[in-house]
């Protein structure tokens, strides 16, 4: 389905590119995104997709930032840790409790969509993607009742519902089931071996002696959707 430059990112001849709103996505992901859209809009939820497809090249700065301390490393309930005598392999650890390798992301596959109801922010807000801003009383609370009763009619689920060893929860995380779980069997560990093999990404070589944990623990360590998704 996905050749091996798209299933690692590499490629984006497998997404869409829409302006209103403004995301990239596999054109099945995103019409039925477009139709999950309407349902929230209906109830007064403005569903907007704060992170789409994402390229290697920004899985890369992503990682980078982390890994050198430029970008925070949050703990399970999203407050920074301190890294003072963390060693190479605790910050490979941490960066994937919230982060996935480059080549290894969901998002690479167009497949995976990071909400927000844009109904909700005050302006200039930014949402931050933590745990505060989902629980009850937080920002985004209500839009997620609402994704529990929704999603699955559409044929979106949440892969990392809940804490099971890998990363961490992320409900604000969505995916389209009809093409993610026949998408996860393209990436296989030699595949994602080459890819990181050919690049210069800190830690490379310790992330290389992992790899075989790391493709376990948090590319096909997913909670998978309920027998009431469409796919």
């Amino acid at each position: 389905m996905f050749d091996e430059l798209q299933i690692t990112g590499r490629a984006r001849t497998h997404v869409v590119q829409h302006d209103v709103p403004r995301f990239a996505a596999h054109p099945e992901v995103a019409a039925a995104f477009l139709r999950l859209r309407a349902a929230a809009a209906r109830d007064g939820i403005d569903l907007r997709p704060y992170s789409s497809f994402r390229g290697y090249d920004a899985q890369v700065r992503i990682w980078s930032a982390k890994f050198s301390g430029r970008a925070p490393l949050y703990d399970l309930c999203g407050r920074p840790r301190d890294r003072a005598g963390m060693g190479e392999d605790d910050v490979i650890g941490h960066i994937l409790d919230w982060s996935a390798l480059p080549g290894a992301s969901r998002h690479q596959w167009g497949t995976e969509i990071d909400v927000v109801d844009g109904a909700v922010m005050p302006p200039g807000y930014k949402p931050q993607l933590l745990p505060a801003e989902v629980a009850d009383g937080g920002l985004f609370a209500p839009l997620h009742r609402w994704l529990d009763a929704h999603i699955h009619e559409h044929g979106f689920f949440r892969p990392y519902a809940r804490f099971q060893g890998g990363m961490f929860p992320e409900p604000w995380h969505l995916s389209y089931a009809p093409v993610s779980m026949r998408a996860i069997d393209d990436l296989t560990l030699e595949i994602l071996r080459r890819c990181t093999e050919a690049s210069d990404i800190p830690g490379r070589a310790r992330v290389l002696e992992r790899l075989p944990e790391i493709f376990e623990r948090h590319v096909r360590n997913i909670v998978p959707p309920p027998a009431e998704c469409r796919w």
